[in-house]
């Protein structure tokens, strides 16, 4: 029995936000009967395109295609604020096409690994893995495909891809003059880095698979097909058939590491905001307070729920989408559950280096004060 509970805690600890989002859909139903409209709740077109890119980046990562891009930035950088910048655009830039939380997966740990071969890198370890951290969140805001609350907002507000990228470009652009000027402090008083023995370096190309040039071509023609989605010049089923067809018939072991449980949290937050909606009175409440304050109120309530959550929870009292893609994604720094990617960074380090957690924590909540704070001043200028 004991070993039945700590499977039981294990599982409550890694899908917390599954397990809460399953158990507001159930007291809810108890409000609102089940019927044929929960089926009328569920967003199926973000579903079906969340699939898709997680298909598509599960496929490429498999290949090691992310690390042999990350290998060829490392190997090019000759002082260690070229490094830093290296690993840290690495996070900022791939996150807009990977999502935040593949480019930390990805990044993180070839930044972990190649750091402590340096003399001197261990200390650079910490603040580097935090700057990943933030620059995967704050690069993934710039693009629909970004991160999951980006792809579901986008798809409600019937905006455009241009318009989206115009609407969050200065964020972005400030962000990243902020990444940069930080890298160049941290490094200012080093110079060359020491040299690296090619078989030491964690993306040789002899650690990684394969690349399967036919498995590679089917993974290029599924993003297109999601981009052309996202666009809506497809329809979002074609992308998704073709993802569940190919995956199935070329590279199965994909729908295994597919973040299933992140597609069953939306479905749970769906219905429970599709039958809060369906209580008059309580709908109307929320509204009354969420209206004309939805950005700041998404940044603030992404603290203590998520910034993905937050976003489905909030677009159902209120028509102001555009601000809750600002507040969703600027809500994503703070705290270390504001963006669920950010818990990435946070196990890699306790797996890597437990004595550095605190020190991890205390770096982490200083720098994601001072850039939500400038966030939230560009945000009130704009």
């Amino acid at each position: 029995m004991s070993a039945v509970l700590k499977k039981a805690a294990d599982f409550a600890r890694r899908e917390t936000v599954l397990l809460a989002a399953m158990g507001l859909a159930a007291v809810s139903a108890v409000f609102v009967p089940p019927s044929r409209a929960y089926a009328e709740y569920i967003d199926f077109r973000t579903l079906g395109l969340l699939f898709s890119l997680m298909a598509v980046t599960e496929g490429c990562r498999r290949m090691g295609i992310f690390e042999r891009a990350a290998g060829l930035l490392t190997r090019s950088a000759h002082t260690h604020f070229q490094l830093v910048l290296a690993l840290t655009a690495a996070c900022f830039f791939a996150s807009m096409a990977i999502t935040n939380d593949v480019a930390l997966i990805t990044f993180v740990p070839l930044s972990l690994a190649a750091l402590s071969r340096l003399e001197g890198g261990a200390r650079l370890a910490i603040p580097v893995t935090v700057m990943q951290t933030i620059a995967a969140n704050l690069g993934s805001m710039l693009t629909p495909i970004g991160n999951p609350q980006n792809l579901y907002l986008y798809g409600l507000s019937g905006m455009r891809v241009g318009g989206f990228i115009k609407l969050m470009l200065p964020y972005t652009l400030l962000a990243g003059a902020m990444l940069a000027g930080w890298a160049y402090m941290l490094c200012r008083k080093k110079g060359a880095l020491s040299a690296l023995p090619a078989q030491d370096m964690p993306t040789d190309n002899t650690d990684l698979p394969e690349i399967h040039r036919g498995r590679l071509a089917m993974y290029a023609a599924l993003f297109a097909l999601c981009l052309l989605t996202v666009a809506r010049v497809l329809p979002w089923q074609v992308a998704a058939a073709a993802a569940l067809i190919c995956t199935l018939s070329a590279d199965r072991a994909v729908l295994k590491n597919i973040d299933w449980s992140l597609l069953l949290t939306f479905c749970g937050f769906f219905i429970f905001i599709g039958n809060v909606s369906a209580i008059p009175a309580f709908s109307g409440a929320l509204r009354r307070f969420i209206g004309g304050r939805e950005l700041f109120t998404a940044a603030a309530a992404s603290q203590i729920i998520s910034n993905v959550p937050c976003a489905i929870l909030l677009s159902a009292f209120t028509d102001n989408v555009r601000a809750l893609i600002v507040g969703t994604n600027i809500g994503g720094l703070g705290t270390l559950i504001a963006s669920m990617a950010s818990l990435i960074s946070y196990k890699q380090v306790c797996r890597e280096k437990p004595a550095e957690k605190g020190r991890y924590l205390a770096c982490f909540t200083a720098a994601n004060a001072v850039f939500l704070l400038a966030m939230a001043v560009l945000a009130i200028i704009l």
